[in-house]
């Protein structure tokens, strides 16, 4: 259960912390754009059984892979690009987070 709480805090309440800091006057549109990153979770619908608690996301689904993660750090240098790189990369980290809490709990 704590797993669960920590996992959804940090890709809901957290980003809302990253949008708060990157800019006072457009954190709600920073905030949106951080919330649709999570969009990358698309890629579980490739998997069978497409939700499994137990799996680790990083390395198993395609818009988790080490290889994504390299064309997101590429949108960190390109200002209309980086608060989506940001959310991507928090995305995978938040995911990486869960992992290692996964492994942990057993």
């Amino acid at each position: 259960m704590l797993r669960t709480i920590i996992h959804y805090s940090l890709h809901f309440l957290f980003p809302l912390a990253i949008a708060r800091g990157l800019s006072a006057t457009r954190w709600k549109e920073n905030y949106l754009i951080l919330l649709a990153t999570m969009l990358i979770d698309a890629d579980h619908l490739l998997a069978n059984p497409m939700f499994d608690p137990n799996r680790c996301s990083i390395g198993f689904h395609p818009l988790h892979t080490f290889w994504a993660m390299c064309v997101y750090v590429c949108l960190l240098f390109f200002p209309k690009t980086r608060i989506a790189g940001i959310g991507l990369l928090f995305h995978l980290l938040t995911d990486a987070i869960d992992c290692l809490l996964n492994v942990s709990c057993k």
